[in-house]
Parts: structure tokens; sequence; C-alpha cells
């Protein structure tokens, strides 16, 4: 599975493995592929750099990436508190009536959210750069279009290429103009934040628009046959992030979200706007079922939504309330139905591959 785009980044396998799991990465990168590290979680610097310290050590000087989200507007003078204060006591409330009904226990005294996105607001995700450009990283994802022209110029100054994800050609035309390396072209079936386009449609229409920028195609891919339909429309690699949640190598997922995961149906997620407040895919619960109750509130916004739930994440998470229990993840959740290593999903990869390939070879009477 080499493509020019591969070969430029001197990885074996065109399949670039985004995942908020360091070990997950390190396996990926092992494995032949491009581990993506998702930055959004990190709160603190010197946690991100931890955590790249033990990716550096386990990827036997292959390359690896980071992903992070920032807007391309910068806002001046706006802290968290700032952004804290402007969430409805309303909403808060309806927050606590909602783990009140499921009996979610509070955390113990002293003890913080767990759950984070503090890494949605800017000033964070510069935090997280200025810890990034100290490591040999080979690409860097922006997962809320564009970066900032200074954060691409800083990154093209260090050798980074440069990737961005978009869900239509005209967000992608951005991320052109922009000087942006990469497009993920990301569809409708994917996890977390996604466009209204599908996979199918999409992954052409960015090709051609950005023509001769390589394209990454994402949403709903996780067979090796998906992957040679995404190089047959055009793309030079896949972006892969769902199908990773249940290897033996993301430690972080809960036993019970681990067994929801490895039971869900394509049809058994939904784009919700409860986590984040922007339309991400993710497990139907009743969490997602509550926020779209039409006698309740609307989600806020970013990042206002992503503050007011925090907490409410993190206590579902700690207590396991299976109910509520849910992340963002794709609709080919239908199709991990077991726990594997990272190492084992590669080899599933390839293999399927191979048979795509030997089909139309065979259709074109080449074999």
């Amino acid at each position: 599975m080499e493509t020019g785009l591969s070969k430029k980044l001197g990885v074996e396998h065109a399949i670039f493995g985004f995942t908020p799991f360091p070990a997950v990465a390190a396996a990926i990168t092992r494995a032949g592929g491009f581990g993506v590290l998702g930055a959004v979680r990190y709160g603190a610097p010197d946690e991100l750099a931890r955590d790249l310290d033990w990716v550096q050590a386990h990827t036997d000087g292959k390359p690896y990436g980071l992903d992070v989200v920032m807007p391309a507007k910068k806002v001046e003078g706006v802290t968290e508190a700032d952004i804290e204060a402007m969430i409805p006591e309303g909403h808060r409330r309806f927050v606590q009536e909602t783990l009140a009904k499921h009996g979610v226990p509070e955390l113990p005294e002293g003890e913080a959210s767990g759950w984070r996105i503090t890494g949605w607001l800017e000033h964070v995700a510069r935090g997280q750069l200025d810890v990034a450009f100290d490591y040999p990283v080979k690409l860097l994802a922006n997962a809320l279009g564009s970066p900032p022209a200074d954060v691409v110029e800083r990154a093209h100054d260090h050798g980074i290429l440069v990737a961005a994800l978009a869900g239509s050609a005209r967000h992608a035309l951005h991320h052109k103009d922009a000087g942006l390396d990469i497009v993920v072209a990301q569809g409708y079936e994917a996890g977390g934040h996604t466009g209204e386009i599908a996979s199918m449609v999409l992954t052409p229409e960015v090709v051609r628009a950005v023509d001769p920028l390589p394209v990454l195609a994402a949403g709903g891919i996780g067979s090796g046959e998906q992957i040679a339909a995404g190089l047959a429309l055009g793309a030079q690699g896949v972006w892969l992030g769902s199908i990773w949640l249940t290897t033996d190598e993301a430690a972080l997922t809960s036993p019970a979200l681990t067994r929801k995961l490895l039971a869900a149906g394509s049809g058994d997620t939904v784009r919700s706007r409860a986590l984040t407040g922007k339309p991400a895919r993710q497990l139907r619960t009743e969490w997602t079922d509550a926020w779209e109750d039409p006698e309740g509130p609307d989600p806020l916004p970013m990042p206002l939504q992503g503050l007011l739930v925090a907490e409410a994440v993190s206590r579902i998470q700690k207590y396991e309330v299976e109910p509520l229990l849910g992340t963002p993840v794709g609709q080919i959740v239908g199709r991990m139905d077991t726990k594997r290593p990272v190492q084992a999903v590669f080899d599933d990869l390839t293999r399927g591959f191979e048979r795509a390939i030997d089909r139309i070879n065979r259709i074109a009477g080449r074999a």
C-alpha cells in the first residue's frame, strides 16, 4: 500500500492512524503505518511531553505525527474562566438533573475532572505546539480547519507537513489556499466532527478540487477493500480513527465502553452536538437522547458545550454508567466486533487490500 505520500514520509503502508492513545499511535507506526497522536485531551504541556517521550521511545525511529485542534482566527484576551461564565445556569441544571436521574455519583472530593477539552482553546493548542516542535514530528494535523498562518509557517520551518480535515470541496480549497500540504477528506460516516457528504462522493470531489495536493480518504473505512476503494477514488492514503478503539493497546478505554463498542452495529451512532457543541458522530446513548429531547435545552456552541459537560463526562466514565457511557465513533463500529492487537488489525487490512486488488485484476483480465 505504498503511494507517493507514504514514500515521502518513509512509511510502508499509506495508513494514517489517528488515536488519543500513545500506545496505539506507536503500535500503528511500528506496524508500518503512520501513527498520529491526538493532543486535544492534554491540558498541561508537561503531560504531552511525557507521552511524546514515550512515543519517541517506542516507534523504533519510524515517523509519527500530532493532531491538534485550533481555530484559524485568533481571539485575543479570552480566558477559560471568561468562557465558563457564559454558560447559562439552566444548562448546568439540566446536566445535573440528567446525572441525578441515572444515579451518577459525584467525583471524590479534591478529584478534578479528567476529561477537559481545554485543547479546543487556542492558547492551549499553541502550548502543545511549543512542546511538539521539540520532537521529530513529521506531520501536524488540525481537526478544526486550516491552522493560523503563523503555525503553518512555523511547521514548515521545522520540515513538518501540515494537514487538515475537510468535509466539503469548498473547505478543502481553503486548506490549499492556506498553503497546507495534505487534505483529509472526512466523510459523513466518520467518528467525531463530520459534515454531511458521504465518503464515496466526497473523496473524488476533494481530489479534483485540490489537485495536485495529496488527499487522505476518511470516514467509514475499516477494511482493506475500503482502503483500495479510497485509493481508486484518487486518495494517496487513508485516515483511520475509530477502528483502533477496540485494540488491545487502547488501554484507557473502559471495559464497559469496550463491550458497548463491540456490541454496536453500524446504525448505533448519531451525529450530535451533545459533546462539543458541533455535530460529532458518537455512540447513541441516553445522554445523546437527552440532548435531542425537544423539552430540554439546545446544546451550546463550541467551546461552551464541551466545558459544560466536561465533569459530567468524567463522572460517567469513572463510574461506567452504561446507559450514558459513549464515545466518538464512526459507522464502522459495526465491523469492530473483536478485541485484538493493532498488528492484527494491520494484518487484516493488508489481506483485504490484496483481495481487492486481485479481484479488480481478474475483472480487468489481468490475472
